[in-house]
Protein backbone atom coordinates (compact mmCIF):
# COMPACT_ATOMS: atom_id res chain seq x y z
CA UNK A 1 0.00 0.00 0.00
CA UNK A 2 1.34 3.44 -0.95
CA UNK A 3 1.02 6.29 0.67
CA UNK A 4 0.39 10.00 -0.42
CA UNK A 5 2.43 13.07 0.27
CA UNK A 6 0.96 15.99 -0.44
CA UNK A 7 3.38 18.62 -1.82
CA UNK A 8 3.67 21.58 -3.88
CA UNK A 9 4.46 21.69 -7.04
CA UNK A 10 5.18 24.87 -8.59
CA UNK A 11 8.56 26.48 -8.82
CA UNK A 12 8.51 29.86 -6.84
CA UNK A 13 8.49 32.94 -8.45
CA UNK A 14 11.79 34.98 -7.33
CA UNK A 15 11.08 38.28 -6.63
CA UNK A 16 11.38 41.16 -3.75
CA UNK A 17 9.38 40.59 -0.80
CA UNK A 18 8.17 43.42 1.71
CA UNK A 19 9.14 42.94 5.40
CA UNK A 20 6.65 44.78 7.40
CA UNK A 21 2.58 43.13 7.13
CA UNK A 22 -0.13 45.69 8.15
CA UNK A 23 -3.60 44.71 8.53
CA UNK A 24 -5.95 44.32 11.38
CA UNK A 25 -6.88 41.26 13.74
CA UNK A 26 -9.60 38.66 14.04
CA UNK A 27 -10.28 41.06 17.27
CA UNK A 28 -10.38 44.07 14.98
CA UNK A 29 -7.19 46.07 16.72
CA UNK A 30 -5.08 47.03 13.67
CA UNK A 31 -1.32 45.11 13.83
CA UNK A 32 2.16 45.24 12.43
CA UNK A 33 4.50 42.62 11.98
CA UNK A 34 7.78 43.47 11.38
CA UNK A 35 9.79 40.85 9.64
CA UNK A 36 13.38 40.52 11.41
CA UNK A 37 14.72 37.10 10.29
CA UNK A 38 13.52 34.12 8.51
CA UNK A 39 9.82 34.44 8.21
CA UNK A 40 6.98 31.43 6.55
CA UNK A 41 4.03 33.57 5.63
CA UNK A 42 1.06 31.50 5.77
CA UNK A 43 -2.16 32.77 3.68
CA UNK A 44 -5.33 31.06 4.31
CA UNK A 45 -8.76 31.53 3.65
CA UNK A 46 -12.19 31.13 4.97
CA UNK A 47 -14.13 27.75 4.51
CA UNK A 48 -10.54 25.84 3.63
CA UNK A 49 -9.66 22.52 4.90
CA UNK A 50 -6.26 22.80 4.25
CA UNK A 51 -6.10 26.47 6.38
CA UNK A 52 -7.80 25.21 9.68
CA UNK A 53 -4.24 23.59 11.12
CA UNK A 54 -3.03 26.93 10.60
CA UNK A 55 -5.45 28.65 12.18
CA UNK A 56 -6.55 26.48 15.17
CA UNK A 57 -3.53 23.72 14.97
CA UNK A 58 0.12 23.32 16.74
CA UNK A 59 3.07 24.93 14.42
CA UNK A 60 6.10 24.06 16.12
CA UNK A 61 7.21 21.97 13.62
CA UNK A 62 8.11 25.05 11.76
CA UNK A 63 10.49 26.01 13.86
CA UNK A 64 13.24 27.87 12.99
CA UNK A 65 11.22 30.45 11.42
CA UNK A 66 9.04 32.81 12.87
CA UNK A 67 4.99 32.07 11.02
CA UNK A 68 2.32 34.74 10.53
CA UNK A 69 -1.25 33.39 9.48
CA UNK A 70 -2.53 36.14 6.80
CA UNK A 71 -6.06 36.26 4.72
CA UNK A 72 -7.39 39.01 2.27
CA UNK A 73 -10.71 38.48 4.42
CA UNK A 74 -11.86 37.44 7.86
CA UNK A 75 -14.58 34.50 8.21
CA UNK A 76 -18.14 36.56 8.15
CA UNK A 77 -19.56 33.07 10.06
CA UNK A 78 -17.71 32.75 13.00
CA UNK A 79 -15.49 30.18 11.46
CA UNK A 80 -12.45 31.11 13.09
CA UNK A 81 -13.97 32.06 16.56
CA UNK A 82 -11.65 30.67 18.74
CA UNK A 83 -8.46 30.43 16.70
CA UNK A 84 -5.32 29.21 18.55
CA UNK A 85 -2.85 31.55 15.71
CA UNK A 86 -2.92 35.40 15.52
CA UNK A 87 -4.79 35.54 11.90
CA UNK A 88 -3.52 38.84 10.43
CA UNK A 89 -6.20 39.92 8.07
CA UNK A 90 -4.62 41.79 4.91
CA UNK A 91 -5.34 42.10 1.73
CA UNK A 92 -2.82 45.03 1.10
CA UNK A 93 0.32 42.17 2.49
CA UNK A 94 -1.49 39.50 0.10
CA UNK A 95 -1.29 41.61 -2.71
CA UNK A 96 2.60 43.51 -1.49
CA UNK A 97 3.78 39.54 -1.46
CA UNK A 98 2.33 38.86 -4.96
CA UNK A 99 0.55 35.39 -3.40
CA UNK A 100 -2.42 35.07 -5.88
CA UNK A 101 -4.71 32.90 -3.63
CA UNK A 102 -4.59 31.10 -0.73
CA UNK A 103 -3.58 28.72 0.94
CA UNK A 104 -0.44 29.27 -0.10
CA UNK A 105 2.96 30.07 1.64
CA UNK A 106 5.77 32.22 1.20
CA UNK A 107 9.43 31.71 2.79
CA UNK A 108 10.89 35.73 3.60
CA UNK A 109 14.61 36.66 4.01
CA UNK A 110 13.75 40.10 5.27
CA UNK A 111 17.39 41.02 5.39
CA UNK A 112 17.96 40.16 1.70
CA UNK A 113 13.90 41.81 0.92
CA UNK A 114 13.53 38.57 -1.33
CA UNK A 115 10.65 35.69 -1.45
CA UNK A 116 13.14 32.65 -1.33
CA UNK A 117 10.89 29.69 -1.69
CA UNK A 118 6.87 29.37 -1.84
CA UNK A 119 4.37 26.27 -2.01
CA UNK A 120 0.76 25.55 -1.99
CA UNK A 121 0.13 24.96 1.73
CA UNK A 122 -1.45 21.17 2.94
CA UNK A 123 -0.49 20.65 6.37
CA UNK A 124 2.13 21.67 9.11
CA UNK A 125 4.33 18.94 7.96
CA UNK A 126 4.07 19.65 4.32
CA UNK A 127 5.38 22.58 4.85
CA UNK A 128 8.19 22.25 7.52
CA UNK A 129 9.34 19.53 4.76
CA UNK A 130 9.36 21.71 2.09
CA UNK A 131 11.29 24.90 3.50
CA UNK A 132 13.71 22.64 5.46
CA UNK A 133 16.43 22.87 2.78
CA UNK A 134 16.44 26.67 3.11
CA UNK A 135 16.83 26.81 6.68
CA UNK A 136 20.47 27.82 8.33
CA UNK A 137 21.29 24.89 10.74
Amino acid sequence: MSEFHARSFDPPRDRLAITELRGVLLSGEEHIVVLRRLTLIVAVKPHCEGCHEFVFGDLSELNGVDAVVVSAVASDDGEWDGATQRVLVSPAAMKDLAIRSAPHYVLVDPVRSRVITEGVLFSPTQVASEIAPFLKP
